[in-house]
């Protein structure tokens, strides 16, 4: 259990990861069917018909068993709904407000949680697998992973980003050919062939998220950490108003006398001249 700022790809990878290293690899994961855990589109295009997260589970030998029923379902969400009402209770009795704190005080909620309400399981043993990998190659798995091709240029494009490979010995061969983009939860960024790690440079590293960008739901998270740094970084608008174009005068407030006439145009009285006597 974790607090995140969003229900994405990322933070159930990383959630994967703390509780493997803390109790091994279990036979299988029981969900809903959020895109995160499958293709609802039998007709999408491209790819293996397999998420990152299938992917990371079918490295690791899990299962993912997906809800089809609303029994199950609610099955699901039972907990979910028991924690919505009295944990958040639990927070503010403990004067907890920021998401720091509250993955702090986690550990001592869930360990009194269980003691109250656990029931006992019909078979003791423990079904989980001890984790044979290592620490790095687990966080590997945990990750957000692609191909992306290489062009001439020895150039790729990865999330909105040209990324340019520093020249190498290694680097040199790989035109026309697919590295493979390791994207980690935490924000790190790695281009890697055969497992060799790539030097790299991003060619324009202020490129805004379009518009009219079309984001997957699972990557939302990360495209708006992503819009967030841009936005702390003082972005400037190309688009300046009249104001910061030096166009733009402040006139005093004119007072007007109860003798006052206005002043018509030339053009306007002759436009006005033939209706007046028409009437």
């Amino acid at each position: 259990m974790q607090f995140v700022r969003s229900e994405s790809t990322d933070s159930y990878l990383s959630a994967v990861h703390t509780y493997v290293t803390a109790y091994g690899c279990p036979v299988a994961f029981y969900s809903d069917k959020h895109t995160v855990f499958r293709i609802n589109r039998s007709s999408a295009p491209g790819g293996t018909g397999m998420t990152q997260f299938g992917r990371a589970l079918a490295e690791l030998n899990i299962e993912i068993i997906c809800a089809n029923s609303s029994q199950a379902k609610g099955r699901v969400e039972r907990v979910n709904r028991t924690l919505q009402d009295r944990l958040v209770k639990e927070l503010r009795l403990a004067d907890i407000s920021n998401i720091d704190a509250g993955n702090a005080f986690l550990p001592s909620f869930m360990l009194a949680h269980n003691e109250r309400f656990a029931v006992t399981p019909l078979r003791s043993e423990d079904m989980h697998r001890p984790l044979s990998l290592s620490i790095d190659k687990l966080t590997d798995i945990l990750c957000h992973r692609e191909q992306r091709y290489v062009g001439s240029q020895l150039t790729l494009t990865y999330d909105r980003r040209r990324i340019i490979l520093e020249r190498n010995a290694t680097s040199e061969d790989l035109s026309g050919k697919y590295v493979d983009v390791y994207d980690f939860p935490d924000g790190r960024l790695e281009v890697r062939f055969k497992d060799l790690l790539l030097p790299y440079r991003v060619f324009s590293k202020d490129q805004r998220v379009s518009h009219t960008a079309i984001v997957e739901n699972k990557r939302l998270g990360h495209t708006l950490a992503l819009i967030k740094a841009q936005q702390d970084s003082h972005f400037e608008a190309k688009v300046k108003t009249n104001s910061e174009k030096g166009q733009y005068q402040k006139r005093g407030r004119q007072i007007y006398g109860p003798d006052y006439v206005p002043k018509i145009p030339a053009e306007a009285a002759a436009v006005a001249e033939p209706t007046a006597k028409k009437a």
